[in-house]
């Protein structure tokens, strides 16, 4: 059984709980499977030799969910052909490829966990609550070591984006 963690994140107020481990900077990046659409799936593996920004939202059909990926998408622009930016929720891939085309999201790759919510528990952000993946930022390294964590405690709360562009371009 997956460890669950408590106390660690909240949604307006109300505490949530956490299934799998906390990950910290030097840890080794977790293995995951997500989907790229109804037929394809992606692993971390198909990301080797690339620097990494792993943007996690519960849906992106929400207000800072779609602030965060915008953000994110944007800073794509300045950061070459090393870096990739992922951004993972637990959306359908329709949901996520119809969300990209209004929104005019083309540098970020969408991702779902929705079939087997491998990422959320190899990460420790799944949320048993509500089956959505907790708002919170990875950067990896081309080596797949983690460089930079930050699990959010708050679900509605913005990611410090500052500090994690700063820590993906440190990589550069």
């Amino acid at each position: 059984m997956a460890q669950e963690r408590t106390g660690v994140a909240a949604f307006k107020g109300s505490p949530l709980t956490l299934i799998g481990p906390e990950l910290k900077a030097g840890d080794t990046a977790p293995a995951f499977t997500v989907s790229k659409n109804l037929l394809e799936e992606s692993s971390l593996s198909d990301y080797a030799g690339k620097i990494k920004l792993i943007s996690v939202v519960p849906s992106l059909d929400t207000g800072v969910c779609d602030a965060q990926t915008r953000r994110f998408n944007s800073e794509a622009a300045e950061l070459g052909d090393d870096v990739v930016i992922l951004t993972i929720s637990t959306d359908l891939p329709f949901a996520q490829a119809r969300w990209c085309g209004a929104a005019g999201i083309d540098r970020v790759i969408t991702l779902s966990d929705h079939k087997n919510t491998s990422f959320g528990e190899a990460y420790g952000v799944l949320i048993k609550e509500f089956r959505l993946d907790m708002r919170s930022i990875f950067v990896v390294d081309k080596e797949d070591k983690l460089t930079y964590v930050e699990y959010l405690t708050e679900m509605t709360n913005h990611p410090d984006y500052d500090a994690a562009i700063a820590a993906l371009k440190a990589l550069l």
